[in-house]
């Protein structure tokens, strides 16, 4: 099965328990190829939840959900050992992030010490308790989600761990067709009918022919430019690092390979620029104040860049 089979066929069975969803849901296997990771940044009650879970059904692989709060300890998302009395020796109760893809739910409401239990885990595929280091699953994708309203009682996510995400998204509210026939079709019971449509064996193979996808020197020289260019925006602190860049290449072969193409075009760049790079910028104080946001930014950074129409041709 090909990348781009394999984006239809999970698409088509994600539609069964939510309603349109198709983009979010190409975003979350362009990560999910591209081995990064996923925050979506949204109000409560437009089907994060939903989305994470039937995209595990369809790949068949395991699922945990951690619901984060201002008492949740490292122990409880890495695991911990105990003494087991009947063989007499120290075993290891694994923790939720021992899953192909975990939702952290919230991961705003948690304390820094907790939520940098993630770091290694995103980083690295593996986690490190009492000194012992073990791999996780592969492919292993994190989701995250917080809400952009409620501010009270949460702690803001620091730079270096937003670096971790590959993207930024928002599921969005549906449309109002689309909102009619999740009121007439809707049923709680329905993700349980959700069934494996593919297997973690194809997303690796998706994951390979990612990396072949070629990439033109003009497209690595718009991708430098881009970023290049929101260090010296007079708006933005601090730009795009060079993984920032790294990760728009990594993630435009991913959406490449998932709509067939074994080539990038400026359009993948230009599709994936705001969800790859806003939550990596740190604007001014001043920008702030005037209610300026990075991804008004970023299109008016996309609009000046010159685009390297002769790649495309």
């Amino acid at each position: 099965m090909s990348a781009r089979e394999l984006a239809e066929v999970i698409k088509q069975n994600v539609r069964r328990v939510l309603v349109g969803a198709d983009k979010p849901t190409e975003m979350l296997l362009v990560a999910l190829v591209a081995q990064g990771h996923v925050l979506i940044q949204d109000v409560p009650g437009v089907g994060k939840t939903t989305l994470a879970r039937a995209l595990a059904k369809s790949i068949d692989t395991s699922f945990s959900r951690i619901q984060f709060t201002p008492d949740l300890l490292p122990s409880d998302i890495t695991g911990a050992y105990y003494y087991n009395q009947r063989e007499s020796q120290w075993l290891l109760r694994e923790g939720p992030i021992f899953a192909g893809i975990v939702l952290a739910d919230e991961i705003n409401r948690a304390a820094p010490r907790t939520q940098s239990a993630l770091l290694e885990a995103m980083q690295e595929g593996q986690v490190t308790i009492e000194g012992e280091t073990r791999d996780l699953p592969s492919p292993f994708l994190v989701i995250a989600t917080q809400n952009p309203i409620e501010l009270e009682g949460t702690f803001p996510l620091p730079e270096a761990q937003l670096d971790r995400f590959l993207l930024r998204i928002s599921m969005g509210y549906p449309s109002r067709e689309d909102e009619k026939r999740v009121l007439l079709t809707h049923s709680p019971q329905s993700i349980r009918h959700i069934e494996p449509v593919t297997s973690t064996r194809q997303i690796l193979d998706a994951t390979e022919e990612a990396t072949a996808v070629t990439v033109e020197e003009s497209i690595a020289e718009y991708i430098v430019d881009l970023i290049r260019a929101t260090r010296e925006h007079p708006a933005v602190q601090l730009g795009g690092s060079p993984r920032a860049g790294t990760a728009l290449l990594r993630a435009s072969r991913a959406l490449a390979a998932l709509r067939g193409r074994d080539y990038v075009l400026p359009d993948d760049v230009k599709e994936l620029a705001v969800p790859v790079l806003a939550h990596r910028l740190v604007l001014t104080q001043e920008s702030m104040l005037r209610g300026r946001s990075a991804e008004e930014i970023l299109q008016e950074i996309i609009e000046q860049i010159q685009v390297p129409v002769e790649a495309e041709a």
